[in-house]
């Protein structure tokens, strides 16, 4: 199942990934970035201003230090339980699929959107979305690895689920401040899901090997 979730991400982002090179736009990606704000005035976001401040803080959890930072103690986390594959493949894991996220950007060079004003700073290419892509590398794999030490079912599925989750509020956040197209963060969970995935189950086969380290 989680091979078939691991392609099926990679089809999502590639069939996307070809109406961009191709300047193709879907119809979803004007509609939902306008309906996310106020017909009178582009520049302002539907909702209270909490939502709009709590969308900021969300999209934070995405950024490169915090992604970082997490990485990081996760890591050491590992190591002090003496997981030390486990440790490795995390590093390798995000580390690699951040570089391939930002090697995308510079491929495909898409426009950030220009129909409603940003609500925070982006300034790289938009395609794919790098939070959107980063969380999900990021949190689904400390997930599954984490899920893995676990020995209840109910344990596993809540720290899943609570990867998913940080993972689709982020890159819904993006969507809200104006900064990336819907398009560019399904792009972006799709190949971010799948690179995770595949690396979580490199990292399993080799555990169960004992063929290394």
């Amino acid at each position: 199942m989680a091979f078939g979730i691991a392609i099926s991400g990679l089809l999502v982002f590639g069939a996307i990934a070809e109406d961009v090179m191709e300047g193709e736009k879907h119809g979803l990606d004007t509609w939902l970035l306008l309906a996310l704000r106020n017909r009178s005035d582009p520049a302002d976001p539907i909702g209270p201003t909490w939502l709009a401040n709590a969308m900021s803080d969300i999209t934070a959890l995405g950024g490169f230090a915090v992604l970082t930072l997490l990485m990081t103690l996760s890591s050491l986390y590992l190591l002090l339980e003496r997981k030390y594959r486990s440790a490795v493949f995390l590093v390798f894991s995000v580390a690699s699929g951040t570089g391939l996220v930002s090697a995308l950007k510079a491929g495909f060079d898409r426009p950030r959107p220009d129909l409603v004003e940003h609500l925070t700073h982006a300034t790289s290419p938009s395609f794919p979305s790098g939070h959107a892509a980063g969380s999900a590398l990021a949190y689904l794999t400390i997930g599954l690895l984490l899920a893995d030490a676990q020995g209840h079912r109910r344990a596993r599925l809540f720290i899943v689920s609570s990867a998913l989750l940080l993972t689709v509020l982020i890159g819904c956040s993006r969507v809200f401040l104006g900064v990336h197209w819907p398009s560019d963060v399904i792009a972006g969970w799709g190949f971010g899901t799948a690179w995770a995935i595949l690396c979580w189950l490199v990292a399993r086969f080799l555990n169960q090997t004992k063929s290394w380290i």
